[in-house]
């Protein structure tokens, strides 16, 4: 008893401290400390259960370390305080008022003062605990009101769960000012009421010009646009020079209008349907488009704004905005990466419901996608489409998620318009101090259905009916300032008249002009750069490389650091290179690609490369960075070209998504043309994991949007009796996308082919997607070498015939590509057949249909021509074939049959079919296709 003897001092501030630092973060306070405040709460749990406890006048009797010790009643009451201040901190959130059309859920236990072994009799007892919240020693009833302004008016506030005690801290201090409520001058109040009055008025003129019309109004959640506005002022004072936003399509026009300075007249002007401008384009939906301005702050400040373009798919955009945000600090804001802001603004439902939310939050603090925090907007309609919030999630919050990466998450009030401010300044500021992401959760409502043209009464008539008599948040705020004297009765009045009047002029511009032109979505980092047909992409570009620079850099990349040591199977394969180069002249897979990207840094371009396990390659070809075998200290060969480096590679194991990272790396390439970047899929199977990033931007982003993207997709494809999942890169999938002049497909066979095929990536004076279906087999293939010199003094064939036979005694001509050409060539070396040609097809679109002519011209004795392909009839490049060439409706097709999985499960059985697709090539009496 007589070590907590102490107890009895009157200290309460200091032990109101140590226990409030004790229930943040148990392992900050002393040993002794934590013990004694862990037997103090197993003594209030038991007392509030009505456990054996004893209690008296004196206080209450807990056992310490088995010890029973008194506790003076007055520090044990201030104790119960501070647990009622923990509540409001941790569960405060669920008893706001945030909802503005709905009552809210009701949750238990509640925060009365019963469930902390409080009572209104302790109203009036003034408590040190309340030194704790920075208002000092205090009444009960005071600490209550306090906590109750701060944690359950407009504003809910989840941080309590975040581990890092400074960071706790820095909230609480920054919620405690003003009890978490704003203090707005009039000329702050003014400025507000002006972003809400045009985001209503906009949304308003557009319901009465174009009625009818899809515009996916903002109704309802308009206080999106001052919260916008606040956090791009304040950003642009606190040193952010560039913001990269992205966001689906409800409000995105008024977001367009009144935040990004995009002309109403452009918008009027897509509204009216006009054709485009230009003759090749099909372009998109107006509320889908990109756009890139400058704008210039209230405090004189320049600033880059760009909200990247999107499809329907309503999240995808999420990742394509942080792969540009990454691009545009790697490239321009190295030494201070917060200078450029990502803002993602989200729906509820879509929010909770896709998975690639998960993925890009996952990526967060993750060194190859890191942007240094991103703010999160949820404009919350409580309503997904037609589907009501309670079918939506099984989460409390649509915004939980939010809480895998321990970021904090305020719910607000929509109708709250300072209340909202207010919540965006605090998100931007928690934003530039720890670069970490944060989200706020608007709950607000949608004032139609999913569409303008759509009835929402039919899935939620008693919601609808309280929006019908609900006021617009611009009419509420009006009013409230009107009650302060803020403002007189006409003044929104004018606000009013004054924005339309502006858009009727507006409109009348718009009417005068006969086509609507698209601007292009970020022009600077665009600049140079053309957009070009199928023609200029079938011409040839010189890719060679002088072969002495070449055998330096080669020199570099094969030999390794002398002071360090290294496993002994990294030396000998490093060893190997250096032989292959140096000595033998017979250059593998992994050296073609590794001297194609050393001579590119040493161009001047840059590299990027990410994927699962890309490293060292999925394979083990690759080993771009080799650990030290005693520290794992990593050593990239390629970033220690000393002289020669005048570009850097940055080389990322991902996390283990498609998605996400295919789509971060495809808005790193739109705003990095300067970069080769790649993203090699595992095995190629998987890429289907991105399919809509591949379907939405990859194939069709420059027809939909006037948008170039050089992205580079490393598919590893090939038949080796694997099974239906390590077989196929679904090479049909890809060539059905492809269409006069969006991109490349190609199956290259020989590492020259793929060292021409990355230089010319880059030396193109444009940009399209490049999807590569690389082997597995072939990285160690003895066949499949070249020569320094192919490497030097070459350029990328788009067909490789055969220099191998006799033209004129050819009688079987055999287009193939990818892997099968070898297994075909070790089958006629076996069969010892000279009268059949193996001619390879690297480039399968664009399609070089006149080069593949000639060769056929070149083999006029042949008696037929044959298509072969290891993978199903109606899977491979068959089909693409078929469409783009006329003659290939005369070859004869080897392939296996029609299958719905791409590959067998038994090796056995995947041989044999192998087998037979391979004789059948060699003798057309052997038709395993029609048994």
């Amino acid at each position: 008893m007589d070590k907590y003897s102490f107890l009895n001092a009157a200290h309460t501030a200091f032990f109101a401290e140590q226990y409030d630092r004790y229930i943040s973060n148990p392992d900050s306070v002393e040993p002794s400390w934590r013990a004694f405040f862990q037997g103090f709460d197993f003594g209030m749990e038991s007392a509030l259960d009505d456990l054996d406890i004893q209690t008296s006048n004196a206080g209450v009797a807990a056992n310490v370390n088995g010890q029973s010790v008194q506790m003076p009643q007055s520090l044990q009451k201030e104790f119960q305080v501070i647990r009622l201040i923990d509540g409001y901190r941790s569960r405060g959130h669920l008893f706001t008022k945030t909802n503005p059309v709905r009552e809210r859920r009701k949750y238990e236990p509640t925060l009365a003062l019963e469930n902390f072994g409080l009572s209104n009799a302790d109203l009036d007892t003034v408590f040190d605990a309340g030194s704790i919240l920075g208002i000092g020693a205090s009444t009960l009833k005071d600490i209550v009101g306090h906590l109750e302004r701060i944690y359950c008016d407009a504003i809910g506030v989840e941080y309590m769960y975040i581990r890092t005690p400074e960071r706790i801290q820095w909230i609480q201090d920054w919620l405690n000012v003003n009890d978490n409520h704003p203090k707005f001058s009039v000329d702050q109040k003014k400025q507000i009421l002006r972003k809400l009055n045009e985001a209503v008025s906009f949304e308003s003129f557009l319901h009465t010009k174009y009625v009818g019309q899809k515009r996916f109004s903002l109704e309802g959640g308009e206080s999106l646009i001052p919260a916008l506005d606040v956090i791009v002022e304040k950003a642009a004072d606190a040193g952010v020079k560039q913001f990269v936003m992205g966001m689906a399509h409800r409000g995105r026009l008024n977001v367009l209008t009144n935040i990004f300075g995009k002309s109403p007249k452009d918008i009027f002007s897509e509204f009216d349907g006009k054709d485009y401008e230009e003759a090749i384009f099909d372009g998109d939906v107006k509320y889908h488009l990109g756009w890139t301005s400058r704008r210039e702050t209230d405090s004189g400040k320049i600033v880059n704004m760009n909200i990247a373009p999107n499809p329907s798919h309503l999240e995808t955009v999420n990742a394509v905005v942080e792969g540009i945000a990454r691009a545009k600090q790697d490239k321009d804001h190295a030494d201070n990466n917060a200078e450029v802001l990502p803002i993602l603004v989200h729906g509820d439902a879509a929010f909770a419901g896709q998975g690639v939310v998960y993925e890009v939050i996952q990526m967060a603090k993750l060194d190859g996608y890191t942007t240094a925090g991103t703010i999160h907007i949820v404009v919350n309609n409580q309503i997904g489409f037609t589907t009501n919030y309670l079918d939506a999630r099984s989460s409390t919050y649509c915004t939980d998620v939010g809480k895998v990466t321990l970021s904090p998450v305020l719910h607000i009030n929509a109708d709250d318009v300072e209340a909202v401010v207010h919540a965006a300044t605090f998100a931007l500021e928690y934003r530039m101090r720890y670069k970490r992401d944060i989200f706020l959760d608007l709950l607000g409502y949608r004032k139609y259905g999913h569409n303008e043209g759509d009835e929402p009464k039919f899935t939620q008539p008693l919601l609808y009916k309280s929006i019908s008599k609900h006021d617009n948040p611009r009419d509420i705020y009006a009013a409230k300032l009107l009650a302060e004297g803020v403002i007189d009765k006409d003044y929104v009045k004018n606000l009013e008249e004054e924005y339309k009047k502006n858009l009727e002029e507006d409109l009348l511009d718009s009417r005068k002009i006969e086509k609507t032109v698209i601007t292009p979505f970020m022009q600077d980092e665009w600049e140079g750069f053309e957009r070009v047909t199928e023609t200029e992409m079938l011409s040839e570009y010189d890719t060679s490389y002088d072969l002495d620079k070449l055998t330096q850099l080669a020199k570099v990349i094969t030999e390794l650091p002398s002071d360090k040591k290294f496993l002994r199977k990294i030396v000998r394969l490093i060893d190997a290179r250096k032989k292959m180069y140096f000595e033998d002249n017979r250059l593998d897979w992994a050296m073609g690609e590794l001297l194609a990207y050393a001579t590119l840094l040493e161009e001047g371009f840059d590299v990027r490369m990410t994927g699962q396990d890309v490293e060292r390659g999925t394979f083990s070809h690759r080993h771009a960075v080799v650990k030290t075998e005693m520290h794992e200290e990593e050593v990239v060969l390629l970033n220690e070209l000393g002289a020669h480096q005048n570009g850097r590679l940055d080389i990322y194991n991902s996390l283990l998504s498609e998605y996400a990272v295919m789509g971060f790396d495809y808005g790193y390439a739109m705003a990095s043309p300067k970069t080769l970047t790649i993203w090699e899929a595992q095995f190629g199977d998987f890429s289907n994991g991105a399919q809509i990033v591949i379907d939405q931007y990859l194939s069709s982003a420059e027809d939909k949007w006037k948008m170039q993207n050089g992205l580079v997709l490393l598919l590893p494809h090939g038949y080796e009796g694997q099974g239906a999942e390590h077989s196929s890169a679904r090479m049909e999938r890809y060539l059905q996308l492809c269409a006069k002049d969006n991109m490349f497909v190609v199956d290259v066979t020989t590492p020259a082919n793929l060292f021409h095929l990355f230089r010319r990536q880059m030396k193109f004076g444009f940009r399209k997607p490049l999807v590569v279906f690389t082997p597995k087999s072939l990285l160690r293939h003895p066949k499949v070498v070249s020569t320094k010199e192919e490497m030097a003094n070459g350029s990328f064939q788009e067909v490789i015939d055969d220099v191998n036979v006799n033209p004129d005694k050819v009688k079987s001509l055999v287009f193939c590509t990818g892997k099968f050409y070898y297994d075909l060539d070790a089958k006629r070396e076996e069969l010892g057949r000279e009268d059949v040609a193996l001619v390879r097809l690297e480039q399968l679109f664009p399609l070089p249909a006149e080069e593949i002519r000639s060769v056929i011209n070149k083999y006029a004795n042949a008696q037929e021509i044959v298509w072969a392909q290891e993978e199903p009839r109606n899977m491979g490049a068959w089909g693409h074939l078929l469409m783009h060439l006329e003659e290939a409706k005369t070859f004869r097709v080897a392939s296996r049959r029609f299958y719905g999985a791409p590959a067998a499960g038994s090796a056995v059985r995947s041989q044999r079919r192998h087998s037979e697709v391979i004789e059948y090539v060699f003798d057309k009496t052997k038709d395993n296709f029609k048994r």
